[in-house]
């Protein structure tokens, strides 16, 4: 699926101006409130007419302002997963989901409703009312009947924001399972929350005031200095992979990344597994020599890629760890003290406390 974007739209005191491609898997756009997030979806949903712009998926023209092209919302194919679940009050949860299915193209390849009830684990939940459900529960509801529209391309915005932390962290495996699942959807995934975009994106798109800032692989993006304003210096930090090949009984597991091993607590996937890790900027520590004698066990040998100084008086330092992609912020002092410079190989420590059960993810 290839996804190409050109959007201009002017409202009163604030102007959108931007382009973007991207293709498959999970795209979050990402940016603080007033960045254009949700007029950008509306834009692509149909739902909002913009000044100049230009829409295409997987080679239809969606819209060409230029051309005089616009494709009304119920002919563009698109699901919607919005902030809050807008169920219908008086149906069901079984009955919710197969309104859904009544717009499936007929033919269309997606998923049938036995495979998303397992999918989202709605069995329990299908003769309940919407009115006794917990938030999470609606918003799994949402996406079913989203998804038994079998749409080209799903568009969520800000379907966690009204959750609280235990709700958004009962929701979020199941939105990795439909990542990793056999559907091949395509998801277009708005959030001002890091935590989640860490856990869920293949690519990261980056907006700030209705400008394009940044596009990528995750990976790469996160790990980006330069993105450090705009993600928050204390939310920025780099995203890893790792296997998880040991659980011990005192609570600590073992994951391998290129680099070395990590021991960390609060790992909930099985040893064979393969997660992600959230590893925040502000908490990796840099030494030029290896450290003896600490609590933390967590040293990895790297490499600076860069150092990029901040407004103020910080410095943010990428690492090559040993392929993978780190990020530590230290203050300016420490850049001149340790006469960190690009090139140069030294030790990172990562505390590993620091590394939150909810920043582990598949």
């Amino acid at each position: 699926m290839m996804l190409e974007v050109t959007l201009r739209h002017g409202f009163d005191g604030f102007d959108l101006d931007l382009s973007f491609t991207t293709e498959g898997g999970i795209t979050a756009l990402f940016g603080r409130s007033g960045a254009g997030k949700t007029t950008v979806i509306n834009a692509l949903a149909g739902l909002l007419r913009p000044d100049v712009g230009r829409v295409v998926l997987d080679g239809e023209v969606l819209l060409d302002t230029q051309r005089g092209i616009w494709v009304p919302p119920h002919r563009r194919r698109l699901g919607y997963v919005f902030q809050d679940a807008r169920l219908f009050p008086h149906l069901d949860v079984r009955r919710n989901l197969t309104f859904g299915a009544r717009y499936a193209p007929r033919g269309s390849q997606g998923a049938g409703f036995e495979d998303t009830v397992a999918l989202l684990g709605l069995e329990p939940l299908l003769d309940r009312a919407p009115a006794t459900l917990s938030g999470g529960e609606k918003q799994r509801v949402a996406l079913g009947r989203a998804l038994l529209c079998h749409p080209r391309l799903l568009l969520m915005d800000e379907p966690l924001a009204s959750l609280d932390g235990p709700r958004k962290q009962e929701i979020l495996p199941y939105l990795e399972r439909l990542r990793d699942g056999g559907l091949g959807l395509p998801i277009l995934y708005v959030s001002h929350a890091v935590d989640e975009i860490a856990r869920l994106a293949d690519r990261l798109v980056l907006l700030q005031n209705g400008r394009l800032k940044a596009q990528g692989a995750l990976f790469d993006v996160m790990a980006n200095p330069a993105a450090v304003p705009l993600l928050g210096v204390r939310e920025a930090g780099a995203v890893l992979e790792a296997d998880v090949i040991a659980h011990a009984e005192d609570g600590l597991s073992t994951l391998a990344v290129r680099a070395g091993q990590l021991e960390l607590p609060g790992v909930q996937a099985p040893v064979g597994t393969r997660v992600r890790l959230r590893v925040l900027a502000q908490d990796v520590i840099l030494s030029r020599a290896r450290p003896e004698g600490l609590s933390s066990v967590n040293i990895l040998p790297v490499r600076v890629d860069a150092v990029h100084p901040g407004d103020g008086p910080g410095a943010a330092i990428a690492l090559d760890a040993g392929g993978d992609r780190l990020l530590a912020r230290v203050t300016a002092r420490a850049v001149r003290d340790l006469d960190l410079r690009e090139g140069m190989g030294c030790y990172a420590i990562i505390k590993a406390t620091t590394v939150a059960p909810g920043s582990i993810g598949r």
